[in-house]
């Protein structure tokens, strides 16, 4: 079990109130519910079926899989946090990844999900997540990256790119989602979620009081696939 220890933008929480009623304040963007699950989540990965490289996985789903007492425990870790944040007004979604999209449209910038990145949102709401078999994500503190947009040869090679007004560059930016992207400086420390741990992340919107953020998808290890629950 991957053990979380406190970072410039982390902190570390003891159970599921303390999730989600902890404000975040500083520099602390990344809140952390350390645990260390019990069962057998392989087992209920090698019992699901992969219909596309993601695929959501229901209740109904969860509850039709014929488990060992292991792989039951499991189940019900999952069912728990599933019903504790749709409770709390969130939509938490379970998902079963082979891999994602990858953006290789420009060779220059990318906005996949496995590319450094922060969520935006127009209503005050957070990102949850856990990683409950595979590899996970990775955060990194904000002052170890770079805004994409805000590297010279990018935003030379942006603006070449667009071909409106000089007053709407800013708006394309956004709209194509190249201001959510981020370069990792070379002396970054990447922070591993883990597996297990449930985490509540800032999100960008007009009342956050704190920086975003800033996070990525793992590179899949080849033949195992992840079990994931995000909102």
């Amino acid at each position: 079990m991957h053990l979380i220890s406190p970072s410039p933008n982390v902190a570390l929480v003891s159970d599921f109130n303390e999730l989600v009623t902890t404000k975040y304040q500083g520099t602390i963007n990344a809140l952390c519910w350390s645990r260390a699950l019990v069962g057998d989540f392989k087992e209920i990965v090698s019992r699901l079926t992969l219909e596309d490289n993601v695929t959501e996985v229901s209740v109904a789903d969860l509850l039709a899989l014929d488990l060992s007492l292991q792989g039951d425990l499991a189940r019900q870790i999952i069912l728990k946090d599933l019903q504790q944040l749709t409770a709390l007004g969130a939509a938490p979604v379970l998902n079963l990844i082979q891999c994602y999209a990858r953006d290789d449209e420009l060779d220059f910038i990318a906005t996949d999900v496995y590319s450094y990145h922060v969520d935006r949102s127009p209503i005050a709401t957070d990102t949850f997540l856990c990683t409950y078999h595979g590899a996970a994500s990775e955060l990194l503190p904000n002052d170890q990256v770079q805004q994409k947009i805000l590297i010279p040869s990018v935003k030379a090679q942006l603006l070449a790119l667009y071909e409106g007004p000089e007053a709407g560059f800013e708006q394309f930016l956004t709209e194509y989602f190249f201001d959510l992207h981020y370069q990792a400086l070379p002396d970054a420390k990447p922070i591993n979620v883990g597996v297990g741990h449930l985490w509540r992340l800032a999100v960008d919107h007009p009342t956050q009081e704190v920086a975003p953020c800033v996070h990525r998808a793992p590179v899949e290890k080849d033949g195992e696939y992840r079990l994931l629950l995000i909102c």
